[in-house]
């Protein structure tokens, strides 16, 4: 393991980030704010640290990076960029400990959108917007944004695109990763663009406008009000919210190729169409389902739908206390979480393809015990399946199950309720954010104990990666030559 060499990039990750944080520190003097300094402070010791690890290394990075470097790499990025992350959140005095401000950073950054601040309005300028940018970065994946850089310094990006995005969702765009990073950031910036401008037409002051974009299009969930999305009492922010939560959730690789004039890819695309179906098929069940609980048919659909996607985009915006509704309705939001959006997307979860090839398996399953003798495959996108690729998805899901198995386990030893050690795992390996019990959309995680706060942590980071990346650092085999 050449610990040189990933130290080297995590360095240049940390400078990077630096540049990132000097964003807010602009807003708070733009604000008059309190926190100014402390952002400040925050941004010079991630920017110092950054350069040291740069120059203490600077002569390995040129070697080349391997598998094994390029899964630490990633795994100790996520952790490190929450660790800095952090900062401010203690240098303002907005947290009391370095737990809770370590899973606030880790919630941000893995686009969870788990807060444990029970009055977000309270917060200085500056640090709000800090924290949505952190979901903002996270949302693309800042080990994706770097791909545009190291190439420059001579390092290649395969090995960590491959550790960041996993193998099936691979699709380049570009022959060279450094296009593709770069035609990825640049749809990204350009969507989140957009729905600034639709936010702010419709009713949003501009900072708010800004920081509900970045948490939107990251399918993050992070507001500066109290009261989420609901707080503006505006259907149209809401439909616009919907509308945006929808877009982060579909495969960025689709909309390159929209730019180019290839609509029959998107229309043609299995997983789009799994997508939508799903969601608008789960709209009308809990519209129906909500009639007895609103006034009207179109309010029943408007808070519907809005949770619906907020839920299976894994964003976790609310306009609604869903702990409110049937059980019907709960239990039907809990089990979309584990959709999540399309592969390529900002959104967490198992990921609608993989689900779809699950149930088409499934499917054909059936088949053959009726017909034995039939001889079958599988296709995605008029693509044949190996039984090596739908192996490895089953081996996903069960890893998940077991994770999660574990960790709720876990977080019961803690002294939670089973509803809300349950829920709350599977909303933080999910990146969701809300949960159910005492982590339910009108409650936040400050009642959680440290230890199951650190429980929850690992579930974001590992949720976030996929796994793998996480836990394959754990095993004896990783560190043998």
């Amino acid at each position: 393991m050449n610990f040189k060499t990933v130290i080297n990039i995590i360095g240049i990750i940390l400078v990077i980030l630096s540049i990132f944080m000097t964003i807010p520190i602009l807003v708070s003097i733009i604000n008059h704010s309190q926190d100014t300094l402390a952002l400040a402070l925050s941004c010079f010791i991630t920017f110092f640290c950054g350069t040291v690890m740069i120059t203490l290394t600077k002569q390995y990075r040129h070697e080349e990076l391997m598998y094994r470097e390029a899964f630490m790499t990633v795994t100790l990025t996520w952790i490190t960029v929450a660790f800095f992350g952090c900062l401010p959140y203690i240098f303002t005095g907005s947290v009391n400990s370095f737990t809770d401000a370590f899973f606030e950073s880790m919630s941000g950054f893995t686009t969870t959108g788990s807060s444990i601040f029970v009055d977000v309005e309270s917060l200085p300028a500056g640090l709000l917007f800090w924290r949505s940018m952190t979901q903002w970065i996270g949302g693309m994946g800042i080990i994706v944004f770097v791909l545009a850089v190291l190439p420059i310094m001579g390092i290649g990006g395969m090995q960590l695109f491959k550790a960041e995005v996993p193998e099936i969702s691979v699709d380049k765009l570009r022959p060279r990763i450094i296009d593709t990073a770069k035609a990825l950031w640049i749809i990204y910036i350009g969507i989140t663009g957009i729905i600034i401008f639709l936010y702010y037409i419709a009713g949003m002051d501009l900072y708010d406008a800004f920081c509900h974009a970045f948490t939107t299009i990251s399918t993050g969930g992070f507001s500066t009000k109290n009261a989420s999305i609901a707080h503006f009492k505006n259907p149209a922010l809401e439909y616009i919210s919907c509308f945006g939560m929808f877009l982060g959730g579909i495969n960025f690789a689709l909309y390159f190729y929209l730019l180019k004039g290839n609509y029959k890819r998107l229309l043609k695309n299995a997983e789009f169409k799994f997508y939508f179906s799903v969601i608008l098929v789960t709209i009308c069940l809990l519209t129906i389902d909500l009639i007895p609980y609103y006034p009207s048919l179109s309010e029943s659909f408007r808070y519907s739908i809005f949770q619906v996607i907020s839920i299976m985009t894994t964003t976790g915006y609310a306009t609604a206390d869903y702990l409110k509704w049937s059980s019907f309705s709960q239990l039907t939001l809990l089990i979309i979480m584990f959709f999540g959006g399309m592969i390529g997307s900002t959104a967490g979860g198992l990921k609608q393809v993989r689900v779809y090839l699950m149930i088409k398996q499934i499917s054909r399953e059936f088949y053959q015990l009726v017909h034995p003798k039939a001889v079958l495959s599988l296709k995605l996108d008029d693509k044949f399946l190996n039984k090596e690729l739908l192996g490895s998805i089953w081996g996903f899901v069960f890893l998940a199950i077991f994770v999660c198995a574990l960790a709720s386990i876990a977080m019961t030893a803690t002294g939670l309720d089973l509803i809300t050690s349950f829920s709350t795992v599977i909303s933080s390996m999910n990146n969701v954010g809300p949960a159910l019990g005492e982590a339910g959309p009108a409650s936040n995680y400050s009642s959680i104990p440290a230890p199951g706060k650190w429980i929850l942590i690992f579930c974001m980071l590992a949720g976030r990666l996929e796994y793998y990346t996480v836990l394959i650092v754990l095993t004896p085999a990783f560190w043998k030559r």
